[in-house]
């Protein structure tokens, strides 16, 4: 009998393809994650909310992932239960929490009610009601997160794993940059700042659809992948993932460098992204309808420059150098951010064009460097623990922010539209993502370190010869 020399992941347009309808249901999840960023001084001029509160909603996205550990609760499933299931149940927990989400801002149910949040502090019903649905939101889109990082490593390993992984990301970011430079405009134009979010819930529906077509392709991968075993008397020595491989994991060195590398990088550029628009408004003096266009270039410009570093990586290798180098360009465009007198908008465009290549390095190499540490077998687990590490700053720091602006940084106040809104100084924020980044270029050096001690093979090609 002659032997099956191919799966279904070894043709290049079913690999390529099945990328292409994950990416577009992150898409859809990024669309939401970002959608309000643009959105503060709206929320401030038709809800009434303040900078903590806005502070306090948007620290919603990690709650139950951190505090309930639903994360890691999710990574294992993921690796006993598999992709298909964790997936198609992120995608419906995504609609879920973005419908909770827009029933909230947009109701008048609400209107005038405070509640007492764990009988400790008040706190407006329609903030902490959008806040509970951004909260369930952020348990899908993280799971839904690992689910695609592990798909791709199943289509990918060994073939163009860190360019396909760039080009989810980019795909991804697309959603981000959408959300940031359209949030306002569909605001204004549809008459209310609720609108986007429906919106959202539009495209997650449609986000969650493709995802259930992608299963039919994954199932067919498993049974092509079986018969390929079966035919060429290949044994899967893989062990099952076990609870206890939870302690292999974080008992290496490795892992935790990357952990706390992913923690301190995106939490110096997503919360950032969720005032930026602020701070052109604040600093820079550009137009509120126009502010979230200049942040949108950020994520526009990594949907070019992530595929493309992870191209180099795959083929060229030099995966912990290249986070090095995204660690610098984090620490200069916020040190730049900080200085007063640089306040001019064409300066911000230029430091948010040289952010968008720091963030297209870090992930480029980041991600698909994990499975050189960590054995595909405890690969969702593995990611998951990373993003609940990661969750613990995309959590606090936007609370921290929010905090430290109405605590220290209110300038004064304006009227827009007929309501008075406070106006502040970024400084004290800036330098406080600065000092993120010094903390990020450390645990790269020590990752660096790390790998040459070791042999990971963080520094060679992907794709293998």
């Amino acid at each position: 009998m002659e032997k099956i020399r191919q799966t279904l992941r070894d043709h290049a347009w079913a690999r390529w393809t099945a990328l292409g309808i994950v990416a577009f249901t992150m898409l859809t999840g990024y669309y939401l994650t970002d959608v309000m960023a643009p959105l503060k001084g709206l929320l401030e001029q038709q809800l009434s909310w303040d900078s903590s509160e806005y502070g306090f909603f948007t620290s919603a996205y990690g709650w139950f992932n951190v505090f309930l550990f639903m994360l890691i609760i999710g990574g294992i499933i993921l690796d006993k239960m598999g992709v298909r299931f964790t997936g198609l149940s992120a995608a419906v927990i995504m609609v879920l929490g973005t419908a909770i989400k827009y029933w909230a801002v947009s109701t008048h149910s609400l209107d005038g009610q405070t509640w007492n949040i764990l009988w400790l502090f008040p706190m407006k019903a329609q903030v902490f009601m959008a806040a509970l649905g951004y909260a369930i939101f952020g348990v899908g889109v993280e799971v839904a997160g690992i689910t695609v990082s592990k798909i791709i490593v199943k289509w990918f390993k060994g073939k163009e794993l860190a360019l396909a992984m760039g080009l989810e990301m980019a795909t991804a970011r697309m959603g981000t940059a959408l959300a940031l430079a359209t949030s306002v405009p569909l605001a204004k134009s549809l008459g209310h700042v609720s609108k986007p979010i429906l919106v959202c819930l539009i495209l997650l529906v449609i986000g969650l659809i493709a995802f259930f077509i992608y299963t039919f392709m994954d199932k067919k991968l498993d049974a092509s992948q079986a018969e390929f075993d079966k035919q060429n008397n290949v044994v899967n020595e893989e062990e099952e993932f076990k609870v206890s491989d939870i302690f292999k994991i974080v008992t290496n060195k490795g892992w935790w460098y990357i952990a706390i590398l992913c923690v301190l990088f995106y939490s110096a550029v997503f919360p950032f992204l969720k005032y930026a628009a602020d701070l052109m408004v604040n600093k820079f003096g550009v137009q509120e309808s126009l502010a979230g266009t200049i942040p949108a270039m950020l994520p526009f410009g990594t949907i070019l420059l992530t595929p493309l570093f992870g191209n180099i990586y795959d083929r060229k290798g030099k995966g912990a150098t290249i986070m090095l180098i995204g660690s610098l360009l984090l620490i200069f465009v916020h040190g730049m951010f900080s200085i007063p007198f640089l306040n001019h908008w064409i300066i911000a465009i230029i430091l948010i064009v040289i952010l968008g290549i720091g963030f297209s390095l870090v992930p480029s190499a980041m991600w698909p460097s994990v499975p050189k540490i960590i054995p595909e077998n405890q690969l969702g687990t593995a990611y998951s623990l990373i993003f609940w590490v990661q969750n613990w700053g995309l959590m606090g720091v936007p609370a921290l922010i929010g905090w430290v602006l109405d605590k220290y940084c209110v300038t004064g106040q304006k009227v827009v539209e007929g309501v008075t809104v406070n106006t502040y100084n970024y400084t004290l924020p800036m330098l406080i993502f600065t000092s993120l980044g010094v903390l990020a270029l450390i645990f790269a050096f020590l990752l660096k370190a790390e790998d040459k001690k070791k042999g990971y093979g963080l520094e060679l090609p992907n794709i293998e010869k």
